[in-house]
């Protein structure tokens, strides 16, 4: 699973050219889910990937009362295209989401241990997505669309502490994932696969980040030994 990310100075994100060029935003470190996130797609209706922001908690399009109990943080890569909830979405709204690392807590432990992860090169990194529309509700102002982040059994880097990671793509693999033309679900599907672990680390970080109210640099800080 993937239960909470930061979020880097999204200039950095102008080299990647699936995404019309953006400005800077100010990082996160500690980004849970109904939170409100900068997230690439394309557009019902559109060619061109933007930056757009949505929260963070899939709700299905037959959702009476969309609630924190209700929201949907993660799909399962094995099921994610077969899935109703996430079926029609995975065919034509995939989105990308730009992290700078993400948090996995160590379930055998006593209070459960959070570890960040990143890239060695220290880059940003894109996970896949799912996105749905939003629906308004009367006296609620405008609706807000939500996502998903899909998830895929561990590589050898996460295994020592989580069975699951979120899906990182390549970069060659973007637009291909962002085009919603492309309804190759086999091909889809051969996407969602554990990252290469030799382009990743890791390290123990303070339980501070556990609490979701938490916010700046400590989050990411490595654990003192």
């Amino acid at each position: 699973m993937c239960g909470r990310f930061a979020q880097p100075n999204l200039f950095d994100m102008n080299k990647y050219r699936c995404v019309k060029k953006i400005g800077a935003l100010d990082p996160r470190f500690n980004i849970a889910p109904t939170s409100l996130v900068p997230v690439i797609r394309v557009p019902q209706g559109e060619t061109d990937a933007v930056m757009e922001t949505l929260k963070w908690g899939f709700v299905t399009t037959w959702a009476q009362t969309p609630n924190k109990e209700g929201l949907l943080a993660n799909a399962r890569g094995e099921t994610v295209a077969e899935k109703r909830s996430f079926k029609d979405s995975f065919q034509k709204r995939r989105c990308l989401v730009p992290v700078s690392g993400f948090y996995e807590w160590q379930q055998n432990t006593l209070p459960k241990q959070p570890h960040y992860f990143f890239m060695k090169n220290k880059e940003p990194f894109l996970l896949a997505g799912l996105w749905e529309k939003g629906k308004a509700k009367e006296g609620q102002g405008e609706a807000v669309d939500t996502f998903t982040l899909i998830t895929t059994e561990a590589n050898t880097i996460m295994k020592p502490v989580h069975d699951r990671m979120p899906v990182i793509l390549d970069e060659k693999d973007f637009d291909v994932w962002l085009d919603p033309k492309n309804q190759d679900i086999q091909k889809l599907k051969e996407l969602l696969k554990p990252y290469d672990p030799q382009k990743m680390d890791c390290y123990p970080v303070s339980t501070y980040v556990s609490n979701a109210r938490n916010e700046g640099p400590d989050c990411v800080k490595p654990l003192s030994k």
